[in-house]
């Protein structure tokens, strides 16, 4: 078993596994305000991607990172392009962009059926926004609106293809891209579901780093197709960028939490070297392997403690520890709480 030390924190890829539940940094600035104004008929699909990235990065962070806020251009309810009514927060005469709660971020949600006429009090809105050095959005054919306010002119934006057409003869000085995603300095655009997510997760990136972006990743992409076509779910031993002895030995631990294999077990298996595995293990990983396989087991042991009712007790056997005392300190070197605390911060 590994030993204990004064403090632990894990190496990048399960760090971001476990980065909700790790101690809350220091606080910092407010969460980013994000404004979505709905369009009659917008895209469910898109506008719920750009959202689930929002939520997503709140859930991976021990504080929150964003709020948002839904709009309707003159009323509370929005009939979406599937023809499912949604309740917006506000309407568009009721949006803040200055004091306490004044949006940073505003993005139209477009859809297929959405009209492309331009609308003088959303144009007024994205103009005052882009005064004020907001930034501004578009989803699917979201972009028309903020080329209607001007914003795009001698920029380049992103727009659902069936919408190409109309965007270069309504606005020469716009370069409508081919690309499915454009982010300018305050402008980002998207084409449709997928890129909207994309787009968001730029965003992300750019205000709060890679990290984040890549646990939000690891949540939204768990399903995510395999290189030969079959789904199934992704872990880190299914990671193509890694070597084939790598991935052998992420399984073979994978597959032994309760009763961990030595180092030399793990290398009789795979037929390397010792010294080879460590290699392996900090080329492509950061870390040891004994190091590895103990986040492993305490990241399994975190997901029991807080998704089942077993004993503390019961989950450090499961998880590979000596005991229950041994487990206990260990979870709290990594998450800055006991396991019995963590669980009852849960049920609070």
């Amino acid at each position: 078993m590994s030993q204990i030390s004064e403090k632990r924190h894990f190496s990048h890829r399960l760090r971001d596994t476990n980065s909700a539940f790790l101690p809350a940094r220091p606080a910092g600035t407010a969460p980013i305000r994000v404004g979505f104004i709905l369009q009659p008929h917008f895209s469910m699909m898109a506008f719920t991607a750009a959202v689930d990235a929002v939520v997503t990065a709140n859930l991976v962070q021990a504080t929150p990172l964003f709020t948002f806020t839904t709009f309707g251009l003159n009323a509370t309810t929005v009939r979406s392009d599937l023809a499912i009514d949604i309740s917006a927060n506000a309407t568009l005469d009721q949006l803040v962009l200055e004091g306490d709660n004044a949006l940073d971020v505003l993005i139209v949600c477009g859809g297929f059926r959405c009209n492309l006429s331009e609308h003088g009090p959303l144009s007024q809105v994205l103009k005052a926004a882009a005064k004020r050095q907001k930034v501004l959005g578009g989803l699917w054919n979201g972009a028309v609106a903020l080329a209607h306010a001007g914003v795009l002119d001698r920029l380049s934006c992103a727009l659902h293809p069936d919408n190409h057409a109309f965007a270069r003869e309504r606005f020469p000085s716009v370069e409508v891209s081919t690309h499915t995603m454009m982010v300018e300095a305050r402008i980002l655009t998207s084409a449709g579901p997928n890129s909207a997510l994309e787009m968001m997760l730029a965003l992300i990136e750019r205000l709060h780093g890679t990290d984040t972006v890549r646990a939000i990743r690891e949540i939204l992409s768990s399903d995510r197709v395999a290189n030969d076509g079959e789904n199934r779910l992704a872990t880190a031993e299914d990671d193509p960028t890694m070597p084939d002895a790598l991935r052998s030995l992420l399984r073979l631990m994978s597959s032994n939490i309760e009763e961990p294999l030595g180092i030399e077990e793990l290398a009789d298996y795979v037929g390397l070297s010792r010294r080879r595995i460590e290699r392996l293990f900090q080329n492509h990983l950061e870390t040891t392997p004994s190091r590895y396989y103990l986040e492993l087991r305490i990241t399994h042991a975190r997901r029991l403690l807080l998704q089942s009712s077993d004993s503390i007790s019961s989950i450090a056997v499961a998880c590979g520890f000596v005991s229950s005392t041994h487990f206990s300190h260990c979870f709290k070197d990594f998450f800055g709480v006991s396991p019995s605390q963590a669980r009852q911060q849960k049920r609070g």
